[in-house]
């Protein structure tokens, strides 16, 4: 299989992934800061080590701004619906996944109100410019993509941060395409939540998330309440993060798998592994531009604007036609809409789009392979 669907998951995972859970499973199988046994006091220090180095990669505080999630967009929910108030207003960009814009549009009937700011692609100035038009006296939170599931457009995070701050609003970075792409620093950047998800570019395995807190002090509510193994005879959460956010039993081979992922692109640093990516995608949009069956939706990817995704249709055919007839012939790639309504409405791909995106993994051969057999097959119709 020629695998091109890495912005939805990385496929494969490292080699030291797939041991460190299987390690997990062997060695680590008590619940962790629930007892005193040596098994359970293991693992707690395992998932405290874990804590450590993603606060470290992500230039957090320390390991108590590291909260567990399952998935980015659990992540997001806690911070959307822990934050806003009736009466707050919202600031979003017209590129956002429903991971953002369903919490938003279900708070509406609490009478949370929202912006989408429009996203210029390659003019930052600009960008940054409708940020500031569509920010209110009552604008508490911004939630924007670092990077656009769909296309790649990056957004200049850091200088939206510096224009919340102004306004006295938070800034919530929904990072799911660009952790472990990009270098990414909480306190650096003035980023109040980062939201990610632990399965794509740090190549974790799926069902692992994270919300990394700037501040401890200024978290989100809770959404979820019970048992945290501390203060256990309180009915009330603890106040403190990251215990406040992870009531049950944590996923402690995901936890572990995902530590493993995160050493694996330190290893390699995000730069490196950037820099070869877009190099990839930068090879497919120039042999895809050259085909005149097919249509390109933004300029030729590059640095400091896109990250490696790429959206194309090919005439004649819808977006799932063509990803059945890749399917056919053992090239996975992302067709239909990626939960992006915005996005799609922006760039006028209503119907969808069919999306490729590498992984450090892939080889020229294969986006060789791919190329050929999307030619082979638009033109035999099969």
């Amino acid at each position: 299989m020629i695998y091109l669907d890495n912005s939805a998951t990385t496929f494969p995972k490292p080699q030291s992934v797939r041991e460190a859970m299987g390690r997990a499973l062997r060695d680590f199988g008590a619940n962790p800061g629930r007892s005193g046994y040596e098994m359970s006091v293991r693992t707690t220090g395992a998932v405290y080590d874990c804590r450590r180095c993603i606060a470290e990669f992500f230039g957090a505080k320390g390991p108590e701004c590291v909260i567990f999630q399952s998935n980015c967009t659990q992540a997001l929910n806690l911070v959307v619906k822990g934050t806003l108030q009736p009466g707050d207003h919202v600031v979003v960009s017209d590129l956002e996944h429903n991971a953002v814009m369903r919490p938003l549009t279900a708070l509406r009937e609490r009478g949370v109100s929202y912006t989408a700011a429009e996203t210029f692609p390659g003019d930052n100035d600009t960008t940054l410019d409708s940020f500031r038009k569509a920010m209110t006296s009552k604008t508490r939170l911004v939630v924007c993509t670092h990077a656009s599931n769909v296309f790649g457009i990056r957004l200049p995070v850091e200088r939206i941060a510096a224009l919340c701050h102004q306004y006295g609003a938070k800034i919530c970075v929904d990072c799911a395409q660009t952790a472990g792409l990009l270098p990414i620093d909480v306190e650096q950047g003035g980023l109040d939540f980062v939201c990610t998800a632990g399965h794509k570019g740090l190549y974790g395995p799926m069902g692992t998330g994270l919300l990394i807190l700037r501040d401890p002090e200024s978290a989100p509510a809770p959404l979820i309440e019970g048992g945290t193994g501390t203060l256990s005879k309180s009915f009330l959460m603890p106040e403190d993060p990251p215990e406040r956010f992870e009531a049950g039993t944590l996923n402690v081979p995901g936890i572990l798998g995902l530590r493993a992922g995160v050493e694996f692109v330190k290893r390699r640093t995000p730069e490196v592994i950037l820099r070869g990516e877009m190099e990839k995608i930068g090879y497919l949009y120039d042999r895809l531009a050259a085909m005149p069956f097919i249509t390109l939706y933004t300029d030729r990817p590059r640095e400091p604007y896109f990250v490696p995704v790429l959206s194309f249709n090919a005439a004649g055919k819808t977006s799932e036609e063509v990803g059945r007839l890749l399917a056919k012939t053992g090239v996975a790639v992302r067709s239909g809409l990626h939960c992006a309504p915005l996005a799609h409405q922006k760039m006028g791909t209503e119907e969808g789009t069919v999306r490729v995106s590498p992984s450090v993994f892939t080889r020229r051969e294969e986006l060789d392979g791919f190329l050929a057999r999307l030619s082979r097959g638009i033109a035999s119709g099969k």
